[in-house]
């Protein structure tokens, strides 16, 4: 059973200090992966809010969220905004988004008074198709594009910005078959991605949501798993998987957790 209560940070306990993690962003590959099997193994017994205590205690650098402000976002959004308010909160707005998702950035920023910052791509989206055409109509080849100009490149560029040493992210090895080894901690190029939620099912989600009184997205009721563009994201049919609701079931990834 997961734990869904609210920690404090008084007394958050750990197997490593800061500067042996700060450390650790230069070490050989051999070492960090040795070390980070032995810092995971010990966040695998602590709750989620415990992990994102511990992260935002002893993790270095500046710290982000990433959200996309999807079906469950919430969850991400509320527990770690309570562990530290006016956290840095990274939406990459594609042009693309639901009139929906708008409105729910709108009222979870309201409600959770999120630090929201957000990035797109230098090239608007009407210049874009005005120069390369639909490019999530011109197959896998046309999504990496895409996916590069209105989402990695704009994350790349947040996180620069931001000198984000520690980025904090919702995914969850039940969301993909691509995302069902990734571990809680991890290092990424110069920087720390924790995801504290990973090993939650879709009734952590719910269970979560419905304690602190917090809404799924408004596409929920009307079918929808995973929420990204409108070009691109579809509701739950009856014999699909999650990953085919998205990129008309040529890829799940938009690359954003994984060429960062």
């Amino acid at each position: 059973m997961v734990d869904h209560q609210q920690k404090t940070s008084d007394t958050v306990p750990t197997v490593v200090s800061t500067a042996e993690l700060t450390a650790l962003l230069s070490a050989p590959k051999a070492e960090q992966t040795i070390e980070l099997e032995r810092i995971n193994q010990f966040l695998a017994g602590l709750s989620a809010q415990e992990r994102v205590l511990w992260g935002l205690t002893y993790l270095p650098g500046n710290h982000a969220l990433s959200s996309s402000f999807g079906i469950q976002a919430a969850v991400m959004l509320h527990m770690v905004s309570q562990a530290q308010a006016n956290i840095p909160v990274i939406l990459t707005d594609t042009g693309y988004l639901f009139p929906e998702t708008y409105q729910f950035i709108d009222e979870l920023t309201q409600r959770l008074s999120l630090n929201v910052k957000v990035y797109q791509a230098p090239m608007t989206a009407a210049w874009q198709e005005a120069r390369f055409g639909k490019l999530w109509e011109q197959g896998l080849d046309g999504l990496e594009q895409y996916n590069r100009l209105n989402k990695v490149e704009p994350m790349q560029r947040a996180l620069a910005d931001l000198d984000v040493g520690t980025w904090f992210a919702g995914l969850r090895r039940s969301q993909a078959s691509t995302r069902e080894a990734l571990p809680i901690l991890a290092i990424h190029g110069t920087r720390f991605k924790l995801l504290p939620i990973i090993e939650w099912s879709n009734k952590d989600v719910h269970l979560y949501l419905t304690q602190f009184d917090l809404p799924y997205h408004p596409l929920w009721d009307q079918g929808y798993v995973s929420v990204g563009d409108t070009h691109s994201s579809k509701p739950l049919e009856l014999g699909m998987t999650e990953e085919e609701t998205r990129f008309n079931g040529l890829k799940r990834e938009c690359g954003l957790h994984y060429d960062i």
